[in-house]
């Protein structure tokens, strides 16, 4: 990552959320492209060296992205992802969760809602993803799950992503 771009992780368990916001040396309409469209999903939304691969994607108010992020050794995990409210390459809210292949949403992992937005910054563009939680239980498991290293790890292969597709 480049040291002067913003990145912030907070975690406000008054609140019960955390707060990731990031810049990205890339135009806003790219960088919404690469959260919305599946197929830009599919190469950076994953911890290395696990990958991502879309079953089914629907970007719409009420439609749902299923995917499974693959691991070594045969490990995987299916998520999920609800979208509720879209504004086009400024916001969209979301519910994520754990899930089987099907889509069944496992209880016994928090499920969050995500309020993420896009905001341009001369040719940057800061993307601000709020994660709210029920509990600070629910925080503290997904700290301890790794979520601020998993999810450092996640924005720094859109880093990458996004200088290739600038070319």
């Amino acid at each position: 990552m480049n040291s002067n771009l913003q990145f912030d992780f907070i975690v406000d368990k008054e609140q019960k959320t955390i707060t990731i916001r990031r810049e990205f040396a890339a135009e806003q309409q790219l960088v919404w492209n690469a959260y919305t469209k599946s197929e830009l999903l599919d190469q950076w939304f994953a911890p290395k060296p696990w990958q991502t691969q879309t079953k089914t994607m629907d970007f719409t108010e009420g439609g749902y992205w299923l995917y499974i992020m693959k691991g070594p050794e045969g490990k995987y995990h299916w998520g999920r992802m609800d979208y509720e409210k879209i504004n086009p390459i400024d916001s969209f809210t979301s519910y994520d969760g754990f899930c089987d292949e099907d889509g069944n949403i496992d209880t016994k992992i928090p499920r969050t809602k995500w309020n993420t937005t896009f905001k341009a910054i001369n040719k940057n563009t800061l993307v601000e993803t709020v994660v709210i939680h029920d509990s600070v239980e629910d925080i503290e498991t997904v700290m301890k799950m790794g979520m601020k290293e998993g999810f450092t790890m996640v924005l720094e292969n859109l880093d990458g992503l996004l200088e290739q597709l600038k070319k």
